[in-house]
């Protein structure tokens, strides 16, 4: 698997991303600067985590403008795989590649601690690792992931099986309004959602810092086996 990492001025989760892919795949992804428009010959590619720009204006504004946008938007059209994890869920909804907006985190106050998601679709290929139903842990570090979207836009993702994880308890508990399960208020606890073609994912948590061994626990490696499947088959 061919796999590309934007980084942007503030990104700073992709070695972490890159650790994770190349543990997984075998091979080292290439960084691709946000001023470099050249996405040949890749699979997937990866905005990582981290603060673009300083997070002006608002979480993922700025970077959703930059040069290398336009080509990943192509990219995406032509049928290839966008991972977003974070701030690069946040990109992704203002470069409209997903739908839905990140807000400031329900309590106001910048949230980093582990939390636990529920696999709402596992058909997609970044899921396809786990079974529907299933809870994994996850680190999250965000202020501003409180994910909304309109009434049709949530009927829409929900109908369609586009809401690839929520926020849940250890238990399994779904809870919108508890902060225990639901820790930074997301609409329906919803921490990740899929594009209409399902190739395109963001998500908040990090499931690429629980990835190795030597860090004691692995529960992030079911979506990187999944895009390997899926990509390399």
């Amino acid at each position: 698997m061919k796999a590309g990492i934007v980084v942007f001025p503030g990104t700073n989760r992709e070695r972490d991303m890159a650790h994770a892919l190349k543990l997984v795949s075998g091979r080292t992804p290439r960084m691709i600067w946000h001023r470099d428009t050249s996405l040949d010959d890749l699979d997937l590619v990866v905005l990582p985590g981290g603060f673009s720009f300083g997070d002006y204006l608002r979480s993922g504004a700025m970077g959703a403008h930059s040069p290398v946008m336009a080509e990943v938007r192509r990219f995406a059209q032509k049928g290839g795989h966008v991972l977003g994890v974070c701030n690069g869920f946040q990109i992704l909804t203002e470069a409209h590649l997903l739908p839905g907006a990140l807000l400031r985190n329900a309590g106001l106050r910048f949230l980093s601690q582990d939390c636990h998601l529920h696999v709402d679709n596992a058909k997609s290929p970044y899921t396809q690792g786990w079974q529907q139903g299933d809870i994994f842990r996850a680190p999250l570090a965000h202020g501003d992931g409180n994910y909304t979207a309109s009434p049709e836009t949530l009927k829409r993702l929900e109908g369609e099986g586009r809401v690839a994880f929520r926020y849940c308890g250890e238990d399994g508990r779904i809870a919108d309004d508890d902060r225990r399960t639901n820790p930074n208020g997301s609409t329906r606890s919803i921490a990740g959602i899929l594009s209409e073609n399902g190739r395109v994912c963001g998500l908040m948590p990090h499931p690429e810092n629980l990835t190795d061994p030597e860090i004691g626990a692995t529960d992030g490696v079911p979506l990187f086996k999944s895009l390997v499947e899926a990509l390399v088959g």
